[in-house]
């Protein structure tokens, strides 16, 4: 589902986020309402900031897709024996 400039504005009004920060956000389909319910308040002093936490999950999805493609690589190397 596309999701309108004027919901993704809101979005980044209200997370304080930048364009870099929203282009990651849209890579990983989140969508903007999600991003809002993922502020967090006073007493979620626990949580990090919006912004910091999509930069989190790009990391580790980085990590895991570089450790399938090594595993992938490891595999095709070896020889098989049949």
């Amino acid at each position: 589902m596309a999701y309108s400039n004027e919901l993704w504005s809101e979005a980044k009004r209200k997370c304080r986020l930048n364009a870099e920060e929203i282009s990651i956000a849209k890579e990983l389909g989140i969508n903007p309402r999600s991003l809002i319910k993922n502020i967090p308040s006073p007493s979620q002093q626990w949580k990090a900031p919006v912004g910091v936490w999509l930069r989190e999950l790009k990391e580790k999805q980085m990590e895991k897709s570089a450790r399938k493609a090594k595993k992938k690589q490891k595999a095709e190397s070896e020889p098989k024996s049949d």
